[in-house]
């Protein structure tokens, strides 16, 4: 089946000497992996490596065989081309970070168009704005709410956060937050990218990190920390 969509890298995979394996998260499809011979050939080709880039918006025409094995594209262009997301050391870095967290959150291969606006909205958003050190942390809480377990906030006002089940209570028990790490929380529930420059920092943003991965490894089996955790932790400090 011939298909035209939108989609977003996640990772491109060196196979063999000249060519790649490209994890994209479609718009129309979901998750899909594509094979791209002689992406590193010296004859001039449409399917540039320079396309593959992590978090890069493509407009892809593909051929979907939909059976669990490698796809193929037929044209691939940028959708949007970034003018600072892979040029500016931080936001490459957060770009790297997020599409790490992508690789492991996402394995379904079924439309979601909620997610891929959002995603989409997010990367051109990181892509046009400056004072973006907490950007990665407002995607993380985000992303958790397409994956199922965003933090109940009804009882948003109670002093602890219970890690496993993802909800604010009057009381600390084991799996709680202490009091501080509660408050940032509580913060970081209210901040919007527009606003999020000056609102942590650097101690208050590397414990929410580390406070985030560890809800995400709570939530989702199998997560594994990105490796870029630490040149992420770096720039930010």
């Amino acid at each position: 089946m011939l298909i035209k969509t939108k989609a977003i890298v996640i990772s491109a995979l060196r196979y063999q000497e000249k060519s790649l394996i490209v994890k994209c998260f479609t718009e129309s499809a979901g998750l899909k992996s594509y094979y791209v011979r002689d992406a590193f050939s010296s004859r001039k080709s449409s399917q540039k490596t320079v396309y593959f880039r992590p978090l890069n918006i493509l407009e892809i025409e593909a051929s979907h065989k939909n059976k669990g094995t490698l796809e193929y594209f037929k044209e691939v262009r940028l959708s949007q081309p970034y003018h600072t997301l892979h040029t500016d050391i931080s936001k490459t870095t957060i770009a790297i970070f997020i599409s790490e967290i992508l690789h492991y959150c996402i394995k379904e291969e079924e439309a979601n168009k909620n997610l891929y606006e959002y995603l989409e909205t997010a990367l051109l958003w990181l892509d046009t704005h400056e004072g973006v050190a907490n950007f990665h942390l407002i995607v993380l809480l985000e992303l958790s709410k397409f994956l199922g377990f965003y933090p109940d906030v009804t009882q948003c006002d109670y002093p602890f956060f219970e890690m496993a089940e993802g909800v604010f209570m009057p009381h600390a028990t084991i799996s709680c937050l202490s009091e501080a790490d509660t408050a940032l929380m509580h913060r970081l529930l209210q901040l919007k990218p527009d606003t999020s420059a000056k609102a942590f920092h650097v101690s208050e943003r590397q414990a929410l990190l580390k406070i985030l991965m560890d809800y995400y490894a709570i939530h989702l089996e199998g997560f594994m920390r990105p490796k870029s955790l630490e040149v992420l932790r770096e720039v930010f400090s």
